[in-house]
This record gives C-alpha cells, sequence and structure tokens, in this order.
C-alpha cells in the first residue's frame, strides 16, 4: 500500500512564516528560512509521507505494548512493595520503589526531547527501551533493597525516552485529525496496564516470585522490538548526521543543562526522603540538601535563559499558555494516580490482611473505573472536539473519591470500599489523555518532542516528589501512632517499621496490640489520602489554563521561539476540519 501524503496543516507542521500556534490567548513567532537548506528542509517537511496499512499496525501495536509496560511497571509495585519491604526488611524505602523510578525519568526527561529532534526517532526508542530491558533485569535480580532502587532508577531513565518517543511517534505516523483517537486508545491501553499492574504483581508474589513482576517485560519487550526494527518512522525535518549531532552534544542537546537539573531533583527529593525519617528537618543533612537543589535549580534556570530557543527547556516554550498548563497539570494529575495505588495496596495488606494477590483483586474497582473512565472520555473529546471539560471534571471527581478515602478504618465495610474506589477510578480515568492532546493539536510537528519532554518532565516530577512526600507523611505518622500508644503495642515503632507492612501479624503482639498496630497503620494511610486531596485540587485550578481548544479546527502552527510576534491575520484563525479540507480542493 502506498504511504499517505497529507497536507501540512492537517499534519501538524508548520505550513509558512504566517501562521500561529492557537492557544487562546498566546502566539510566538518563527524565524523565516535563511538558507536554500533550510527552505529545502521546510518544503520536506509539507510532503510528509504516513505509513499505511501493516506497516502502521505494527508500529502502532509496538507503541502500545511499550506503553503498557511502562504503566505496568509503574502500577506493579502497589502490590509487590509490601512483599519487598518484608524480604529486605525496607519499609522505610517504600517510597523510593516508586521514586526512584520518578527520579530516573524525570532527570533524563527533558534531554530525551533533543535527542528525539535531532536524532532518528526509530533508533532513538530502541536504545531507550533496552536500557529499560536493562533496569527491569537489574530490578528481577535484586539481591538488596538499594540493588532494586537503582534498577528502578535505570528503568525509569529508559522510560523517559519510551512517553516522549511514543507521543513523538504517534504524531509522526498520524495526521493531525487521526491523532485523537489514537491517543485515546493509547491512554487506555496504558491504563489497563496500571489496571493489570497491581493484578499481575499480587499474582507473581502469591504463586511464585514478585521477581516475575520484572522479567515479564524482558519477554514483552521482543514484540516492541520487532515492530520498530522492521519498519521506518518517517521524520518531520532532515537531522543532521548523527556523528556530526554528538560532536557538538555539549550545545546541541545542551549536556550543561542536563547536568544542572539532574542533581537539583535528586538533592531536593532527597530532603524530601530523609526529612523526619533519618535526619530531623533542621538537621545540616535535610538543610544542606534543600537549599543545595534550590541554588542548582537556580542556577539552571539562569543557564537555560542563556540559551534561549537552544535550551533544553526553551523559555519561549514554558510561557506558552497551554505548553505551561500541561506540565502543571500532570504535575498534580500522575500524584493523583500513584499515590492511591500504593497506599490502597498498604491499607488491603497491613489492615485487612489481604495476600498481594487478593489485595489487586480488591483494588480492581478503582482500576476499572479509570480504564472504563479513560475509554470513554476518549471517545467524547473525539466526537465533541474538546478536552478541558473532561480534565477538570475528572480533577474534581478524583479530589472528592481522595476525600471518600481518607475515612478508611478496619471496620470500613467492603461495599463502602468498593464505592470510594470507583469514585476515584472514574475521576483518575476521566480525561487522563487531555493534556497531551492539547500539545499534539496545538504545537508544530518539529517542536512536540521537546514539548511532550516537557510535559513528562512534570508529569515525572509530580510524581517523584508526591511519592516522597506521601512516603514521608506515611512514615512520619506511622512512627508518631506507634509511638504514642507504645504501651498498647507492647513494642517500639522500629520493631513494628522495620518488620514490614506484611509482617505486622507475625510479631506475636496481644489482641490489643495487634488491634492499636493496625489502628496506626490505617490512621497513616488516611493521612496520606489528605494528600491527594490537596493535590487534586491544585490540578483542578492549573488546568483551566490549557484553553477550552476544539481540537476539530485546523490550525497553521508556527514554530514557538522567542522572536517578536507577528499580527495574527483572518488566515491564521482556526477553522474547522471539513473547511480545511475544502480550501486544500480550492487550491489543488
Amino acid at each position: 500500500m502506498e504511504p499517505e501524503h497529507t497536507s501540512s496543516v492537517l499534519a501538524g507542521v508548520p505550513e509558512s512564516t504566517e501562521g500561529h500556534v492557537s492557544t487562546g490567548s498566546s502566539s510566538h513567532s518563527i524565524a523565516p528560512a535563511k538558507d536554500p537548506q533550510e527552505n529545502a528542509t521546510n518544503a520536506a517537511e509539507f510532503d510528509h509521507e504516513f505509513p499505511t496499512g501493516f506497516k502502521l499496525v505494527s508500529i502502532l501495536a509496538s507503541l502500545v505494548v511499550s506503553y503498557f509496560l511502562v504503566f505496568l511497571d509503574v502500577s506493579v509495585m502497589s502490590t509487590v512493595s509490601p512483599a519487598i519491604t518484608t524480604e529486605f526488611n525496607s519499609l522505610v524505602d517504600l517510597g523510593w520503589y516508586g521514586s526512584a523510578y520518578q527520579v530516573g525519568s524525570t532527570a533524563f526527561q527533558p534531554v530525551s526531547g533533543k535527542i528525539y529532534r535531532h536524532f532518528s526517532i526509530k533508533w532513538s526508542f530502541v536504545v531507550f527501551f533496552i536500557i529499560f530491558e536493562i533496569g527491569s533485569a537489574v530490578c528481577g535480580a535484586a539481591q538488596s533493597s538499594r540493588m532494586l532502587i537503582v534498577g528502578r532508577a535505570i528503568a525509569g531513565l529508559g522510560s523517559s525516552g519510551i512517553f516522549t518517543g511514543t507521543l513523538t511517534t504517534v504524531a509522526n505516523i498520524l495526521p493531525l485529525q487521526k491523532r485523537p483517537a489514537i491517543m485515546g486508545v493509547n491512554m487506555a491501553i496504558g491504563q489497563l496496564g496500571v489496571a493489570f499492574g497491581p493484578l499481575i504483581g499480587g499474582a507473581f508474589t502469591s504463586g511464585a516470585s514478585w521477581r516475575w513482576a520484572f522479567y515479564l517485560n524482558l519477554f514483552l519487550g521482543v514484540l516492541v522490538g520487532a515492530g520498530f526494527l522492521f519498519n521506518t518512522i518517517p521524520e518531520s525535518h532532515a537531522k543532521l548526521p548523527a556523528r556530526q549531532v554528538i560532536g557538538t552534544a555539549i550545545k546541541s542537546l545542551d549536556l550543561v543543562g542536563m547536568m544542572l537539573m539532574s542533581p537539583a531533583v535528586i538533592m531536593f527529593l532527597l530532603a524530601l526522603e530523609y526529612g523526619g525519617n533519618q535526619y530531623a528537618w533542621n538537621s545540616a543533612v535535610v538543610i544542606g540538601l534543600l537549599v543545595g537543589g534550590i541554588v542548582t535549580f537556580a542556577i539552571f534556570l539562569v543557564w537555560e535563559h542563556r540559551e534561549g530557543d537552544a535550551a533544553m527547556i526553551p523559555f519561549a516554550m514554558m510561557k506558552t499558555p497551554v505548553i505551561a498548563s500541561a506540565t502543571l497539570t500532570l504535575f498534580f494529575r500522575m500524584a493523583v494516580i500513584l499515590v492511591a495505588d500504593y497506599y490502597l495496596a498498604i491499607f488491603f495488606q497491613a489492615v485487612q490482611n489481604d495476600s498481594p494477590l487478593v489485595s489487586g483483586i480488591h483494588m480492581l474497582p478503582a482500576t476499572l473505573g479509570l480504564v472504563v473512565a479513560a475509554l470513554t472520555t476518549g471517545f467524547l473529546t473525539q466526537v465533541t472536539g474538546y478536552y478541558l471539560p473532561w480534565v477538570m471534571a475528572g480533577l474534581a471527581i478524583t479530589t472528592t473519591g481522595y476525600g471518600a478515602m481518607s475515612t478508611l478504618s478496619p471496620t470500613t465495610s467492603t461495599a463502602r470500599w468498593i464505592g470510594f474506589q470507583i469514585l476515584y477510578g472514574i475521576g483518575a480515568g476521566t480525561g487522563a489523555a487531555g493534556p497531551f492532546i492539547a500539545i499534539q493539536t496545538l504545537v508544530p510537528l518539529p517542536q512536540i518532542p521537546t514539548a511532550m519532554a516537557m510535559v513528562l518532565f512534570g508529569q515525572n516530577l509530580g510524581g517523584s516528589v508526591f511519592l516522597v512526600i506521601g512516603n514521608t507523611i506515611f512514615n512520619n505518622s506511622l512512627r508518631k501512632q506507634l509511638t504514642e500508644h507504645a504501651s498498647a503495642v507492647g513494642v517500639t515503632a522500629d520493631v513494628v517499621m522495620y518488620a514490614g507492612a506484611r509482617s505486622v501479624r507475625d510479631l506475636g503482639l496481644s489482641v490489643t496490640g495487634l488491634a492499636a498496630a493496625i489502628q496506626a497503620y490505617v490512621t497513616a494511610v488516611d493521612h496520606v489520602m489528605y494528600l491527594g486531596v490537596a493535590v487534586g485540587i491544585c490540578g483542578f485550578f492549573v488546568s483551566y489554563g490549557m484553553g477550552n481548544a476544539n481540537i476539530m479546527e485546523v490550525r497553521k502552527l508556527r514554530e514557538i521561539t522567542n522572536q517578536p510576534q507577528p499580527e495574527e491575520t483572518e488566515a491564521d484563525k482556526p477553522v474547522s476540519e471539513k473547511a480545511a479540507e475544502e480550501n486544500l480542493k480550492v487550491e489543488v
């Protein structure tokens, strides 16, 4: 079957120097081509060839499987973590099993956008996926808690490129008008990964070993490799030879920016992790890490401003309302999903005495509600053209769900915790793809890798920050409750905490002592749910900045730069897809 050709307007590629990014309130200019070579590159962009038939299906299948695996790898920790903390006596490391993954992904996320913009999309994706597989292998073979955390960080680094690569590839293999539907499907499959993660983790933990939850990635990775290695991914613009880019990597990839941003994030998260656990909040270690993180991040911002449009995170894009709002929305939204995932598992296994498999089954109301809502609102977005109402509605419902889950207790009835989870799940899935759809609709094709890397950076940073904050709240609250009721529990707080969530009943506590310990656990879980309420409220308000744009309206997109903004003309205003197609027929 012949490749599909499309106009630059429908492809989302800059049509001319007279277009703009319509965000509802802002636009940024693109500099005219300065030489014949650049003009030739622009001309090549207009004649974008999309794969069709079996090639398209095989590429999309690989993307779907990779997206499924990445989300599975995030959610599987919710039911395997209690078993891991018991095997390694490492309850205090619980937050790091999730946040190490997020730190690895966050630290490399922005530069992954630069890599996809300068290097082959196909081979960049393959390399990132191999790194992800290596991290999974290290986790499966881990002999200590520290080794597992290192493996999670490596897998997270690989996932940074998988996320950016998946969204960039979709934009390059499908015309603009076909992307929202596929994005909805892709997000829904990702949510299935979230849904199956607790079940798969629980099944492996109960029937074989938690290690197989990581080894599974190695087997399914073969499908991803086949879909990419035997196909060609079209590029949005001509790219320099890899050797030439590598020769100027410090400048072209903004490696200085990466080396400033990565330690800033790590120091900040370490301070949150250590505070109130290994060290007091007013200790020199915690204060030093916080100050060091803030100062390093300030230097990073100065450097990025100096680099201008060549920066890893260009200021012109940061100031664009749709990108800024989508980044902040995902910053809070990822936390909304992960916090409940981790601490519902603790509730069921420590408080309800569920096995890992049964706890995964008991979490199905939340995960299935999330999947159904993601599929339904993805379809409704495609039909109505509007994504913002679903995003805001989802965050409002999720916040309500967290409020309900903050009332969980050892005597909460089955009907109530099922209802609480359904409410939370529907909210978490409603409008899940909205921020990504906004970026793919309103940002020029060549700049999508950078924009996607920025919003994914916000998403991963949010996951990292709030998992660590959640872990801090949980550990501090649990320790406080156990200390206050030490006489009833019969042992010190350290004994209970180092035993792990699954082993609290193996400590030989009296009936009164066990009841007090379980009450301490559920109180700590409830306090973490308050965090979910706060995060959901913040996400609701920042999401409004994405603007109530209609994805059915075709826009002439202008590359986002620091150059002066041109006047908007009639030709620049968004038109319906049908009208755009009629205009194209007239032009032809």
